[in-house]
């Protein structure tokens, strides 16, 4: 990938929207791209499993759980999930489990951090509606750029 975030910010002043939140980088791809596709959920990864058992088409999984830290929302299967079915990378404002392994997969994933408790299964919370992390707000259809710099997304990438 040669997008780089600092650059985009340049180039997109008013367009590029940071999403300042404390991410951690997880998995061998440390940069990535591809149009959004939106889950909030809340400490409930069903699903998060559900949409990346779909065909990723390149896009940028973006899960807004809360932050919570009481659990993990994605894992070192479901990491293998995104790769398997072409997902450019997955963005959790959340948690994750299995960093160890989920770093040895080709994916790239944003979070804030790490717990080992995994989810509850009740299957709830909201796909490709709109989300708001860290004050900026996320829709299908835009675009999202992670790299070592940070999260950035731009609603015009044209």
């Amino acid at each position: 990938m040669n997008l780089s975030t600092a650059d985009l910010c340049d180039e997109h002043d008013g367009d590029a929207h940071v999403v300042q939140a404390p991410w951690r980088s997880f998995g061998r791809h440390k940069a990535f791209a591809g149009l959004v596709r939106t889950l909030e959920v809340f400490e409930d990864n069903t699903l998060v499993r559900a949409a990346l058992e779909t065909e990723g088409e390149g896009h940028v999984l973006v899960v807004d759980g809360g932050g919570s830290d009481r659990c993990a929302l994605v894992g070192d299967q479901l990491a293998t999930l995104a790769f398997e079915n072409g997902w450019a990378g997955i963005v959790v404002y959340g948690y994750i489990r299995d960093s160890a392994i989920i770093d040895t997969l080709p994916v790239g994933v944003k979070a804030l951090g790490t717990s080992p408790r995994k989810s509850v299964k009740a299957g709830a919370g909201t796909a490709n509606e709109p989300i708001t992390i860290a004050g900026v707000e996320i829709r299908n259809g835009h675009m999202l750029v992670a790299d070592p710099d940070g999260v950035i997304t731009l609603r015009n990438p044209s």
